[in-house]
């Protein structure tokens, strides 16, 4: 088994980056995400619903400057209220 845990992620900045989110089906997942990244160009699909229905995740596209900016953006997305995971 190879023990990623050591390696560093490196990547050519800017790139584009996608996130997963997890979110309620009822949340109105556009204006949340258009709240959190304000007037950046992205795109967002969505990618399943759970079996119950009660989730649905989504898969958001943007580009990231640089490595503070990817993962400040990972933070402020799973700490929104709304969003109830983020990979």
């Amino acid at each position: 088994m190879i023990d990623l845990n050591n390696q560093k992620l490196e990547l050519n900045y800017p790139c584009s980056w996608s996130y997963k989110l997890i979110a309620l089906e009822k949340i109105n997942i556009k204006k949340v995400v258009k709240t959190i990244i304000l007037e950046r160009e992205h795109t967002l699909k969505e990618s399943k619903t759970s079996s119950k229905g009660k989730y649905k995740s989504y898969t958001l596209d943007l580009l990231v400057h640089n490595e503070e900016d990817r993962k400040e953006l990972y933070q402020i997305l799973g700490d929104h209220a709304d969003i109830k995971m983020v990979l």
